[in-house]
């Protein structure tokens, strides 16, 4: 959840009440967050690596020209 909507809901003045309240931060959630970043790079290379290969593999229309 957004800090600010967790303010607005808890109706705190002060973004700094909520923060404090309630960002208790471990390592295991540290690991948690840099697992998921790990995630999404490895998704953006898979990307980019069938991104490049859909380049290399384009069709032309004169390959299935018959006659």
């Amino acid at each position: 959840m957004y800090s600010k909507t967790l303010q607005y809901l808890m109706g705190h003045s002060d973004i700094g009440v909520t923060m404090n309240t309630y960002t208790h931060l471990g390592l295991e959630d540290a690991l948690e967050e840099v697992g998921r970043m790990q995630e999404l790079e490895n998704a953006r290379k898979e990307q980019e690596k069938l991104a490049g290969k859909k380049e290399e593999t384009k069709v032309s229309k004169r390959m299935f020209r018959v006659g």
